[in-house]
């Protein structure tokens, strides 16, 4: 039976030209930044006209927060389709463990999506701000879960040692070398795990 962990967003059906603009962000936004991108490029690349943005987003900022979201979406999917294999905890964190390494190395890498936001705006009462926020707390609480499960002795300050590590590691593998972020990565979660009782009296 696969791990009950905290379930993905329902992956809503948008109309056509709204999913094509958030695809265009999604791919825009990561690449180039946030800020850099103009509402007159994301009409001009989306194929869509300036009405029809507007009818679906509204302003930017709304489709910034949406865009957020959708990396959310992704990553909730890309760790349930992992807890859908597996009833061990200790497995699913190898496998989110093994996501993190293959978003490192993949071609276009630009670092953490909810972090790069993050730095491009500066009021922490801010929606984006808040929507990568949401994200944050539901990983970490993702990752405590899994680590209460397996017997971790402080599952809290495991899960905020695991958190940091993944922000290193996903700064450190697009500003320097991936190989090397990756292997510290590795490094920290096996140090978390080697703390479990029964792995540390094996």
């Amino acid at each position: 039976m696969p791990i009950d962990i905290v379930k993905p967003p329902k992956r809503l059906t948008l109309a056509p030209a709204k999913q094509r603009i958030l695809d265009t962000a999604d791919r825009l936004f990561y690449d180039e930044g946030i800020r850099a991108v103009g509402i007159d490029r994301l009409i001009a690349v989306s194929s869509v006209t300036k009405a029809t943005f507007y009818k679906h987003y509204g302003s930017k900022d709304r489709l910034i927060v949406e865009y957020i979201a959708y990396r959310h979406l992704q990553v909730a999917e890309a760790v349930d389709a992992a807890a859908q294999q597996t009833d061990d905890p200790e497995q699913l964190l190898r496998d989110i463990l093994a996501l993190q390494m293959r978003w490192i190395a993949a071609t276009g890498f630009r670092g953490c999506p909810f972090l790069n936001a993050a730095t491009e705006f500066t009021d922490a009462s801010h929606p984006v701000r808040r929507a990568v926020e949401e994200h944050r707390e539901w990983f970490h609480e993702l990752l405590e879960s899994l680590l209460r499960e397996i017997g971790h002795p402080l599952p809290g300050d495991a899960a905020d040692d695991l958190m940091l590590a993944h922000d290193g590691a996903m700064l450190g593998g697009y500003a320097s070398d991936p190989i090397a972020a990756t292997a510290a990565l590795q490094r920290m979660y096996d140090r978390v795990l080697a703390a479990v009782p029964e792995r540390a009296a094996a």
